[in-house]
């Protein structure tokens, strides 16, 4: 069986995405499938293409052994809807270039957002004889709109129109999130849509294991401080502003609040810590995929933020498996299914009500004045996700789907 992954993003980028592909992929392999990706030239999330890969139309390179085939990207770090669509349909177009010499495949699987590579999707999908697979991360344009990032009216019917269109075109569609599966069933009845979970590997993230990043060491922070930790993209549906004014009510108290990443909103929360004079707040640069436990090792918590949208109460947030893994509680700041999972049933940290900075400062200091009751919280994570998340279990799950789909063609 011959897989093609097309995807506008996989590593050296880090990110939930990224992670979880590569994951997958290599899992695939090993299983005796023939896993080969199409990617765009790396350059998230700084929005620059990494050295090594500068100027570069083509690239063909191996990561522990999968074929990377690698198309030109046009990159600009402005944030308005036009630059971005010039970057999303450039790797619409070379992808398809590229693509389209590869040979012929059993499947094709994409990965979406964004919705626009759909477009190559489809005509790779016929071009290669492959059977379609649509893998939905963030149910766009729906997310989009009700964030307010897009509000043309006939921009959106157009994305929902190419949403349709390529979900009535896949052979199957899966989904990262119950929600989105749910979602796109109640729509698209007559699909099949799989639930393929983001998970952790726990046998590699072993907290007894991981050895500390230096991450006080690096920034300074005195041992006797509780950090309070967010890891991820510094983005608009994260609504990250609430962890900025809750750090100016523990002013002068042992507390550091580190944000680590990189994205659209980092300007601007660097300006609102200025204006705040939040001085316990620190902005750390990304780490590398195989780093993030180690930084997790010298975390007390982690909090978890989304911004208060009917359409994020299907969403789990891909962070949560990695600070689970490493028994870390969360202060989770989502409704819906992850609250469900991974306070209600797994009693891994706290809740508080999303966007909300007073609930947020009332869980905080609940949970600096419980940190025994904080630290079995962690645990209960840990073994929640050991036993229904783990990525192992997870990918089995969905070579065995994917291979019953295929035996029965």
């Amino acid at each position: 069986m011959r897989l093609l992954i097309l995807t506008q993003y996989f590593p050296p980028e880090t990110g939930a995405p990224q992670n979880r592909l590569f994951e997958l992929a290599l899992r695939l392999k090993e299983k005796g499938i023939d896993v080969e990706i199409l990617t765009a030239m790396p350059n998230y999330p700084k929005m620059e293409i990494m050295e090594g890969y500068k100027g570069l139309k083509y690239k063909e390179e191996e990561i522990e052994g999968l074929k990377v085939y690698r198309s030109k990207i046009y990159i600009s770090k402005e944030k308005g809807i036009r630059k971005r669509l010039m970057v999303y349909f450039s790797f619409v177009f070379s992808s398809y270039k590229v693509g389209k010499k590869l040979g012929n495949y059993d499947y094709l699987m994409c990965e979406s957002p964004p919705l626009f590579l759909g477009y190559s999707a489809m005509r790779l999908s016929k071009k290669l004889k492959a059977k379609l697979i649509f893998n939905v991360s963030d149910l766009w344009p729906e997310s989009a709109e009700k964030m307010g990032v897009v509000t043309n009216k006939f921009f959106l019917k157009m994305a929902y129109n190419l949403e349709a269109k390529i979900y009535r075109k896949s052979f199957f569609i899966s989904g990262q999130a119950t929600g989105i599966v749910g979602s796109i069933k109640k729509r698209f009845p007559e699909k099949d849509v799989y639930w393929l979970s983001n998970g952790v590997d726990t046998k590699t993230i072993d907290p007894d294991k991981i050895e500390p990043y230096g991450l006080r060491e690096k920034y300074n922070i005195p041992g006797d401080q509780t950090v309070l930790f967010y890891g991820g993209i510094l983005g608009h549906a994260q609504g990250l502003q609430i962890i900025v004014n809750a750090a100016t009510h523990f002013k002068g108290e042992k507390v550091t609040f580190v944000l680590m990443g990189s994205g659209p909103e980092k300007d601007d929360l660097l300006a609102l810590q200025k204006e705040v004079e939040a001085d316990n707040v620190i902005f750390a640069e990304p780490v590398g995929r195989t780093e993030v436990a180690h930084v997790l090792k010298e975390a007390d918590a982690s909090i978890i933020p989304l911004r208060k949208l009917d359409v994020f109460e299907g969403v789990i947030p891909s962070k949560i498996f990695e600070v689970l893994a490493m028994a870390k509680p969360i202060i989770l700041g989502v409704n819906g299914e992850s609250k469900a999972f991974f306070i209600d049933e797994a009693n891994a940290g706290l809740h508080y009500e999303p966007e909300n900075t007073d609930a947020l400062v009332k869980a905080i200091r609940y949970a600096l004045n419980h940190p025994v009751e904080m630290q079995e919280k962690g645990m209960n994570g840990r073994a929640y996700v050991e036993e229904k998340f783990d990525r192992e279990l997870l990918v089995n799950n969905f070579y065995e789907y994917l291979k019953d789909k295929h035996q029965s063609i």
